[in-house]
């Protein structure tokens, strides 16, 4: 990237990858793929080579989440430099083989962009998700989604906390970009998340064509959902889980809650209050995938960004 007079300049997004399967029973991005993989007439743009990618194929074969270990938290440093070896937990040699595909991660032979898609079982709709506060072409790229798809909503995630972002396979990417979207269950496929998840990537890969073709996007302003803090289930010494999400909290994501606000409820019916200093915006809330990760839901809080104007390197 370079700058001139207040805008960034780029490369041509020459390639640009989709991830289905990251997780093997998020149905939606698994069946998008392979329906791509069959017939990919409607994910190419001209001067773009578009690569549909199947990311866990043993775990989509099985219908679960991961086989060994979760794959959209094993492109560390550590695994993608360990030697390989058949002893390696199968997702850590996947991601690997990954790396050197579609990477390698941080070079400049990096893809250019990846999605990544995903399903959760909470009712965040359809969401972006982004690693960087300071990456101006998918800062541009989601607010032309957000106006291509409106007035349907469209939030935006952003993670970026030191110590609760993770390594996702979208991270071997120049510009990396998550699309979430439910609820939808584990193992099921649902026609409206389905359509609400190809009609995005239409409108992300037009975005692609026309920055290639030599548009240049003004600046603009994006309001994000910053991740601030990772919400854990009530637990006994033992471990065990003393509480569920509250009735007046399931299924509001991206909605206030406020100090004082119900949060959770014990399983004899004593509500449990959000006690912090401040209004938060919960998202992820009561996601399936989580339990195992001792979270019930994060917390956000809302941004608004500046993205500066870009343009493309002229060759």
């Amino acid at each position: 990237m370079t700058s001139r007079c207040g805008v960034c300049c780029f490369n041509e997004a020459r390639r640009v990858a989709i991830f289905g399967g990251t997780h093997g029973n998020e149905m939606s991005g698994i069946m998008l793929v392979n329906m791509w993989l069959k017939n990919g007439a409607e994910i190419q743009r001209s001067g773009v080579m578009t690569k549909p990618f199947i990311t866990n194929p043993r775990a989509v074969e099985k219908c679960t989440r991961y086989v060994d270990t979760d794959l959209n938290r094993a492109f560390t440093p550590e695994n993608l430099s360990a030697p390989s070896a058949d002893e390696l937990p199968y997702e850590v040699r996947r991601a690997q083989e990954i790396n050197k595909t579609f990477g390698p991660k941080g070079s400049a032979d990096a893809y250019d962009v990846i999605f990544d898609l995903h399903n959760t079982t909470s009712n965040m709709g359809s969401t972006l998700i982004l690693e960087s506060s300071t990456d101006h072409f998918t800062l541009q790229m989601v607010h032309y989604i957000k106006k291509a798809i409106a007035p349907a909503s469209c939030p935006v995630l952003l993670n970026e906390h030191p110590l609760l972002k993770y390594s996702t396979s979208r991270s071997v990417a120049k510009h990396p970009i998550g699309l979430e979207v439910g609820p939808q269950p584990q193992g099921v496929l649902r026609s409206n998340i389905f359509e609400s998840m190809r009609v995005i990537m239409k409108h992300a890969l037009d975005f692609i064509e026309l920055f290639n073709n030599g548009v240049e996007f003004p600046p603009c302003s994006v309001d994000v959902f910053k991740v601030q803090e990772r919400m854990d289930y009530p637990r006994d010494t033992n471990g065990n889980i003393t509480a569920m999400v509250h009735p007046d909290l399931q299924d509001c994501d991206w909605e206030p809650l406020n100090p004082g606000d119900p949060m959770f409820q014990t399983f004899d019916g004593r509500t449990i209050p959000y006690e912090g200093p401040s209004p938060v915006y919960p998202t992820f809330i009561n996601e399936a995938a989580y339990y195992e990760k001792q979270q019930a839901f994060v917390t956000t809080r809302r941004e608004t960004l500046a993205a500066q104007a870009i343009s493309k390197i002229e060759q």
